[in-house]
């Protein structure tokens, strides 16, 4: 006979049984302690099976230690994702690289060496929350099928050995079938489910408590799904975008489906109306002006075309309104957002050309330089030619070499060559806002600036969060399971006719003293009131 037949009635039980699947006799006869209730004695898939891979990669997701590891892991690194912000929390108008060595010094510059800048859309930190709904998913299979079996399959008909094995328990003679039915008649009252099988009773409620941990995990799968699937960029968009007056822009995220022009941007500050009188104080205190209001009066667009490469997008107005802060513009699942704006940006400059040693500067030659889209040359009809060699838009100069901190145009720089009549060999002139230099000292004519026109700036924030209802619902899963866990407890009470004797145990899966307290209940007035806590007997 082997480890796992049931010496009582035969019944073959798979290995890693701990109690008779069928007439719940321990099969450790000779072990004495209190029987192991969690799973009714049922094998569990990650302590039986150890041979092949599939079965090492189940055991290794399987184990506790291995799930609470990953977790740990999570929030650590979690944790260090918030000591500087992420990457989408700084100002667009600055390189990441930049920002964080001039604000955080050496520490800041390894935060961003190291990626942490973007820890939570990194590749490593996506596949840690992945591990840990694996861990889970293969935790709540492996618990979770045993459990189910011994709470589906219960036979109210226990060995007596069952019984004598359980926490409370009690022997009673000389009772009549008439107790019996007393006692049942509480355990109604009491909400107790009764189940029969050839005059054994097992009483019960409560069962459902026993799938709180099993509701928790599958809340906590659809809350890490919900956050994976903020990558699926259908899903999820949290985009930015710069707007100029009189502009259109293609909305990032929507594969150049939808633009969105700038009609106007307006903005109020305080102190331009009587009303703000009452703020002068502070206001007089502020260097720059306060911002009361800024808005952009967009129109958004969809392209209806069949967008073929080369082709001109076709635009169809989707909506129009205003854009304020906190009262976002929103169509097909997305939100325009006001996010931030740029006053008085260039948008181009005008020059003239003269002999440098012209008192009056006359102009020889005049041209303009549209600084979004600057051309390259500029011909006159009295023979001079002028090249822009080079053009920063927001010039600094770093290390003594020229650089444009950003691509927009902000503090314009540029480097003109230029051309007499007639002539191969240029003249080089440098130009910013306050500066013009002649490198070489030797030119014979000069650029000078004449005029600028320029506009306001309206940045946007692109959102669309579909993740946000299959987050919800995971929380909201997971809370259900934590009540469902915390304040109910599965109880059974199994009364057993034996010859002239009732056997009755009592089992909880926690709360004893609860458990204690209604068998008092239950069974006042009739011959059932002492049962044994064997655990103090031992």
């Amino acid at each position: 006979m082997g480890a796992y037949t049931c010496r009582a009635c035969g019944f073959e039980n798979k290995e890693g049984t701990s109690i008779c699947n069928k007439c719940g006799n321990p099969l450790d006869v000779e072990n004495k302690k209190l029987l192991n209730m969690r799973y009714d004695g049922r094998a569990i898939r990650s302590k039986t099976r150890n041979q092949s891979i599939v079965d090492k990669i189940w055991n290794f997701f399987s184990s506790i230690k291995v799930g609470v590891t990953l977790i740990a892991i999570a929030l650590v690194a979690s944790a260090i994702g918030t000591i500087f912000p992420q990457e989408i929390y700084i100002p667009n108008t600055v390189s990441a690289s930049e920002h964080y060595r001039d604000q955080y010094g050496i520490f800041g510059q390894i935060y961003y060496q190291l990626g942490f800048h973007q820890l939570y859309s990194s590749w490593w930190y996506m596949l840690l929350i992945a591990l840990i709904g694996i861990s889970i998913f293969i935790v709540s299979l492996d618990r979770g099928i045993p459990l189910y079996k011994a709470l589906k399959h219960q036979n109210p008909k226990k060995h007596a050995a069952f019984l004598k094995r359980q926490k409370l328990y009690g022997e009673y003679n000389n009772y009549e079938q008439n107790d019996v039915d007393q006692l049942l008649s509480h355990l109604r009252k009491k909400r107790y489910r009764i189940t029969e099988k050839d005059g054994h009773y097992l009483a019960e409620k409560g069962r459902f408590s026993r799938w709180g941990p099993y509701v928790n995990h599958l809340g906590l799968i659809i809350f890490l799904l919900g956050t994976l699937l903020r990558f699926v960029p259908f899903m999820y968009i949290d985009e930015f975008v710069w707007v100029r007056e009189g502009e259109t822009e293609v909305i990032p995220g929507t594969d150049q489906q939808y633009y969105v022009k700038n009609e106007k941007f307006i903005i109020e500050t305080y102190g331009e109306k009587e009303e703000d009188a009452k703020f002068d104080e502070v206001i007089s205190s502020q260097e720059a002006p306060i911002p009361k209001n800024f808005q952009t009066n967009a129109v958004v667009f969809q392209d209806i075309s069949e967008n073929l490469p080369g082709m001109e997008p076709e635009l169809k107005e989707v909506k129009s309104g205003e854009i304020i802060v906190n009262e976002p513009m929103k169509f097909d699942g997305l939100a325009l957002y006001q996010d931030s704006y740029q006053l008085n940006e260039f948008q181009s400059m005008s020059f003239k050309l003269h002999e440098k040693d012209d008192a009056n500067e006359k102009a020889m030659v005049e041209f303009t330089v549209d600084l979004t889209d600057p051309k390259s040359e500029y011909t006159f009809d009295n023979g001079f030619r002028i090249e822009l060699d080079s053009y920063y838009p927001d010039f600094v100069l770093e290390d003594g070499m020229p650089k444009s901190r950003t691509n927009y145009p902000r503090n314009p720089g540029f480097v003109f060559f230029v051309y007499p009549p007639n002539s191969e060999e240029p003249e080089v002139s440098f130009l910013a806002i306050g500066q013009n230099i002649d490198p070489n000292n030797q030119n014979n004519y000069k650029i000078g600036l004449t005029g600028f026109d320029v506009r306001n700036v309206s940045g946007l924030k692109v959102k669309r969060d579909y993740t946000l209802p299959v987050i919800g619902i995971g929380a909201f899963i997971f809370m259900i399971g934590v009540v469902q866990g915390m304040y109910w407890q599965h109880r059974r009470i199994w009364i057993h006719p034996e010859e002239s004797k009732l056997l009755i145990a009592c089992h909880t899966n926690k709360n004893w003293f609860g458990m204690k307290n209604e068998w008092e209940k239950v069974s006042s007035n009739t011959k059932f009131k002492f049962l044994q806590d064997q655990e103090d007997k031992e």
